[in-house]
């Protein structure tokens, strides 16, 4: 790959970004947390800024940055509040970005539209009690009845199902599984309670139940038969920006660790001066450069229009595996103040472990790479 380096535009949205993370995210991360709910005026924010859209073309509302400055967004958002991210991510990356991979011009502008501008809040509904990993075995149905599909099935885990206006769902029909636009106005669609969860806790999670849900002829999105193509497809770029969150994640808590390990005494001397932490240090700006390297090489690509199937699955793969280290080393530097609720330290430790199983356990990603490798006689690069 050419030197890669970021346009100016791409540096102001970062500095918009770093800063309205700093002002508005970053002093109510905490309460976010202990709270379980991300306010309705940050989301609000989130949308006159227009980061809720910020990857789509101005057309259906977005801004116009691409997938490079989505990850930019979500590298910044990720540093102050990972529970922030994982909403915008369910919101952006997947809901309404399964509309913009396999929506026709008509959905684009009915649904797409209001979705980036932040007007209505998206969520992308793959899995299922008997499909997780196995996502190709999904139960829920939807069948045919004049103009109108009838949908029938209960999804899992759905970040933001309790509070979203229009969900993509995947069901089964005769003809194989299908993608369909949902509005969660409409009467069938149950939200149940949310999920109580280690980490991520200001993310919303909810079960969702379609109880005989009935929605018009033309919410089929994309072709019948043809919705998992559609879903792994969306899941590329999904777990792209995943890897992005999880960057801006491990840059912050290199930071916090510096500052700490500059400042943290102990036998008279600040512990940086010490070998067994200036080598914790080392691993993690080590990792974070990889990180870093392959996000925006994949981002790239992606906006080209090449397929990143396994790229994002390494991606994926190695930046979440790399958080929980770095976030570890993170506690390990601050000590007995790492393990304390006063730093915000402990709550990036407990975020970062969902990353390794969410959009795709990373079993399934080494399968995804492992297969690429193969039918390719490890010639990848």
């Amino acid at each position: 790959m050419n030197e890669f380096t970021f346009t100016e535009e791409q540096k102001m949205l970062r500095e918009t970004v770093r800063d309205f993370v700093n002002n508005e995210i970053k002093p109510i991360a905490s309460k976010i947390d202990e709270e379980e709910k991300i306010p309705d005026d940050l989301i609000k924010k989130l949308a006159e800024l227009g980061f809720l859209g910020v990857s789509f073309p101005e057309e259906y509302g977005g801004g116009g940055f691409g997938e490079v400055g989505y990850c930019i967004m979500q590298e910044e958002i990720a540093r102050g509040c990972m529970s922030t991210a994982t909403f915008i991510g369910a919101h952006q990356s997947i809901g309404a970005n399964a509309i913009y991979i396999g929506g026709n011009e008509e959905q684009k502008k009915k649904f797409l539209t209001p979705l980036a501008k932040g007007e209505k809040i998206g969520a992308f509904c793959l899995t299922e009690a008997q499909a997780g990993s196995d996502s190709f075995n999904v139960k829920t149905r939807a069948e045919l009845d004049g103009d109108e599909w009838v949908l029938n099935g209960e999804k899992l885990w759905i970040t933001n199902g309790g509070i979203a206006d229009i969900v993509t769902v995947f069901a089964r029909t005769s003809k194989g599984i299908s993608a369909f636009i949902v509005e969660t106005n409409s009467p069938g669609f149950h939200a149940g309670q949310p999920e109580k969860k280690m980490g991520i806790r200001g993310s919303t999670t909810n079960p969702i139940t379609f109880d005989n849900l009935r929605i018009p002829k033309e919410n089929l999105l994309g072709k019948e038969g043809r919705g998992f193509l559609l879903a792994m497809k969306t899941l590329d770029a999904g777990r792209l920006g995943l890897g992005a969150a999880c960057l801006g994640a491990a840059k912050e808590l290199l930071e916090l660790s510096t500052r700490y390990a500059k400042q943290r005494k102990q036998f008279d001397q600040t512990i940086s001066n010490f070998q067994a932490v200036q080598f914790m240090l080392a691993e993690m700006a080590m990792m974070i450069y990889n990180m870093e390297s392959i996000v925006y090489r994949t981002a790239v690509d992606y906006d080209l229009g090449k397929d990143i199937s396994y790229q994002s699955a390494i991606v994926k793969l190695y930046c979440s595996e790399s958080l929980d280290k770095i976030a570890d080393y993170a506690v390990q530097i601050h000590g007995g103040m790492g393990y304390s609720r006063e730093l915000p330290i402990e709550r990036f430790y407990r975020d970062s472990r969902i990353n390794r199983i969410f959009e795709g356990t990373n079993e399934i990603q080494k399968g995804i790479i492992a297969r690429e490798v193969i039918k390719k006689n490890g010639v990848l690069f």
